[in-house]
């Protein structure tokens, strides 16, 4: 849980402190962060502590401990990404290995891709997988050593500084932008202690203070090496939750940073909750459920009852991720917070949602030239949605339901489009997979009932469309062909020299063959 409010009336006297030690303490993480790159896969305990001590001499112990901590959190983080990257590489090798032995122009199958169009590009291709390989084995030979490549502040703005007029910027604006980076605000909270914080102390009445560290004890303005600010803290959202824990002493961690575009400095406070006990499957299908089809711009949702049925109309919740980060994770924070909100007003007990994973989809090598594709399905925010979804559902009082996302969209538009339109009701595609959707997650199928015999065997009547039992394997998997038609019971060799009708042969087959149903194609 992290809430945060602007910290307004701050004195120029308050922001040089601030400065003051936000640029000391930093100096000491990217030191520190130095100290615990080098030492890679043989740190320990005992270099922890050690690390610890060297900084406790300029700083305090408690800032010491905060700095070591966000250190490890950030090689941490640097390795996994890494692990991420390998397997990105890793999967791009294998697509240009399998392409580049197929023959040119080869048609691809079960969503792989074919063949190579031309020389020319086997020939690129060909070049390209060997800077693939290079990457991956410098990679991978730096994960094996434990050497992982971070930049405080950020690499994207380091980078900016050598193009300071494509990116609009001033020297002067990207100085203050990487001072403001690198600064270190921010401590970790302690249950027990005082207000639930010794380090950086903020009081039920909005009283901000911070422990200065001892080479800058002069700039000390109260008792035991504190200065406080003029500001105060209000927070607006959940101030409630987070005064009670205050008043108990309850651990709560904070950050103070600057906005230097706008001049401005904000105050974070966060702590963590209690895990909330997973409700039992069933007990979350009984007041129905609400089926979400996620989508590169917005969420389709609809609501059904416990039988599967949708109940009203469907919803959209629109969301726009280009931009920053920053405002990508607005968006999605705003469009779930909207869904949760009907969710809640519905009286549903749960949300039902693709468990979507594009980390293998997202390569250029599978899908070439593709471009706006890629960047469809690399804006998707997966991770982000999970995250967010789940800590947020759990406010409400909401169980998340994951579904496999197979065919959804396409049984969806199959079977729930079309009878779902109104005159006054358009149904998208999307729609019809939100119904695809909580179906799953509620046990039923999504294919609708069996379509009642045709009136004569001809074959203008079309297939039965069929269902199968709940428990039955592979049921949601794609149906095996049914039996060949009477027609192709004999093949022909020869010239066809009557066209208004078929051999005695073929009749004689046509009145003896019984229909036999594929097993798997149990009607329910």
């Amino acid at each position: 849980m992290a809430i945060r409010t602007r910290l307004k009336g701050l004195t120029p006297e308050d922001e040089t402190v601030l400065r003051a030690v936000g640029a000391h303490l930093g100096s000491l993480a990217s030191r520190d962060l130095k100290t615990r790159c080098v030492d890679g896969l043989k740190h320990d305990a005992g270099r922890w502590a050690a690390r610890k001590r060297d900084l406790t001499v300029e700083s305090s112990a408690r800032w010491a401990g905060s700095i070591t901590k966000a250190s490890h959190d950030q090689w941490a983080l640097a390795r996994r990404c890494q692990q991420a990257y390998v397997e990105s590489l890793e999967a791009g090798v294998r697509t240009l290995e399998r392409r580049l032995a197929l023959p040119l122009g080869a048609k691809g199958a079960r969503g792989e891709p074919g063949g190579y169009r031309s020389r020319r590009e086997w020939f690129a291709k060909s070049r390209r997988l060997g800077v693939l390989k290079d990457r991956l084995a410098a990679v991978r030979a730096d994960r094996d050593a434990g050497t992982v490549h971070v930049v405080r502040g950020g690499r994207r703005l380091l980078n900016r500084r050598h193009h300071l007029e494509e990116a609009g910027l001033t020297s002067e604006e990207w100085q203050a932008r990487w001072e403001a980076g690198r600064r270190f605000l921010q401590a970790d909270g302690e249950s027990g202690k005082r207000l639930g914080n010794e380090t950086i102390r903020v009081t039920p009445e909005g009283e901000v203070s911070i422990r200065v560290p001892s080479p800058l004890a002069a700039l000390a303005n109260a008792a035991h090496g504190r200065y406080v600010l003029s500001a105060r803290a209000a927070f607006a959202h959940r101030g409630q939750e987070w005064a009670d824990r205050v008043e108990a002493d309850r651990a709560v961690a904070y950050r103070i940073h600057q906005d230097p575009d706008r001049g401005r400095w904000y105050l974070t406070a966060s702590w963590q909750r209690r895990p909330v006990p997973a409700l039992p499957l069933e007990a979350t299908r009984a007041r129905g459920i609400i089926g979400v089809d996620t989508n590169a711009d917005h969420f389709a949702a609809w609501h059904l009852d416990a039988s599967g049925n949708p109940v009203g109309d469907p919803k959209r919740f629109g969301y726009d991720l280009t931009g920053s980060s920053s405002h990508r994770d607005a968006q999605v924070r705003h469009a779930v917070t909207r869904l949760l909100r009907w969710a809640a007003s519905c009286g549903v007990a749960a949300i039902a949602i693709e468990d979507l994973d594009f980390a293998s989809e997202k390569t250029r090598e599978k899908h070439g030239r593709r471009k706006r594709f890629r960047q469809l399905i690399s804006g998707f925010p997966t991770g982000r949605l999970k995250a967010r979804l789940s800590s947020m559902a759990a406010e409400h009082g909401l169980a998340i339901v994951a579904v496999d996302p197979a065919y959804t969209s396409r049984w969806g538009a199959e079977h729930w489009r079309k009878p779902m339109c109104t005159p006054a009701r358009k149904v998208s595609r999307h729609d019809a997979a939100s119904i695809a959707v909580g179906r799953r997650a509620l046990g039923h199928p999504i294919r609708r009932r069996t379509a009642p015999p045709p009136a004569h065997r001809s074959d203008e009547q079309g297939h039965r469309t069929v269902q199968t039992e709940p428990g039955t394997p592979g049921r949601e998997g794609p149906r095996r062909p049914g039996s060949e038609r009477a027609h192709d019971a004999r093949s022909r060799t020869g010239p066809r020299t009557r066209a208004t009708s078929a051999s005695n042969t073929v009749r004689d087959a046509r009145r003896t063959r019984r229909w036999v149903q594929d097993p798997l194609l149990n009607t329910v």
